[in-house]
Order: structure tokens, then C-alpha cells, then sequence
């Protein structure tokens, strides 16, 4: 006989869901327990900053920067906040680098390091982005990530 008071039941899996505006991953939280189909954003952060304009500006950019490169191409996060924000690219690098989380999200790009596809959500460093390929014969797309 095991204990389970106070517990409500806790066998039903709940699917993680992606940030709307950072593009991470968001494993379910008790305290979303009344509403896990509405929540959109991992945290009050991401909730207040939301998407933006410029956001969109950047995943465009990303877009067209690839779709004129080779389809083996990749590219860094920098010529799409270079491309939208000029002078004041800088501050757009952690813009870029989420742009390219939510398009791995929408399942358009990946995000590799050292040539690797590399989950996005827990990614550090610097990375690229490069088109979605298709999964060699015999081998899974999940099976060439990494944590």
C-alpha cells in the first residue's frame, strides 16, 4: 500500500511544449496543472517580451540567408542580427539566437555545433543554423541529437 495523500494523480503524462518566445522547451509544472493547454510562454519574461516585430524580421532574415546559400550551407546567428539591426547588431544576438530556436521549433532549421544537430533548448555557446535535412537512410533525425 503506498502513500499517495495529498498527490493527485500523477501518471498522466504531460507533453512538453515549446516557449512561443524563446523557442525553448517547457516540461509541465504542477502549477500549470489547471491550465498546461493554454500555456504558451516559459516564463514571465518571455511573457512580457511576447514576439516581436524585430523578431519576425529575424527569422525572415534567417530564412532568405539560407535559402541563398547551398543547401549544405549553414550560418551564424550574427548575419541575422547584422542583416536587421546594422550598427546595433550586438544587441540583437540573443534576439537571433531565439528567432532560430523557434524555427527549429516550426521544424524550418537546425541548430548544430561542431557540425552537430544539437537540441536548441539547452544549446551554449555558439552555434549555426542550417535547412532541416533529411534523415540519412536507417538513421532517426532524434537520433543525431545531442543534449
Amino acid at each position: 500500500m503506498g502513500r499517495t495523500r495529498g498527490r493527485t494523480d500523477a501518471a498522466e503524462p504531460r507533453h512538453p511544449k515549446i516557449c512561443a518566445s524563446c523557442g525553448r522547451t517547457m516540461e509541465y509544472r504542477a502549477k500549470w496543472a489547471s491550465n498546461w493547454d493554454a500555456v504558451k510562454y516559459c516564463s514571465d519574461a518571455c511573457r512580457r517580451r511576447g514576439v516581436t516585430p524585430v523578431d519576425r524580421e529575424l527569422e525572415a532574415s534567417i530564412r532568405r540567408t539560407l535559402a541563398a546559400r547551398a543547401a549544405t550551407s549553414s550560418m551564424c546567428p550574427s548575419e541575422a542580427a547584422k542583416a536587421v539591426g546594422g550598427e546595433e547588431w550586438r544587441e540583437l544576438m540573443e534576439p537571433a539566437r531565439r528567432a532560430a530556436r523557434r524555427l527549429v521549433a516550426e521544424g524550418e532549421v537546425e541548430i548544430t555545433q561542431g557540425g552537430r544537430v544539437v537540441d536548441p533548448s539547452t544549446a551554449k555557446g555558439p552555434i549555426r543554423i542550417r535547412r532541416l535535412r533529411a534523415p540519412s537512410a536507417g538513421h532517426s533525425h532524434s537520433a543525431t541529437m545531442e543534449p
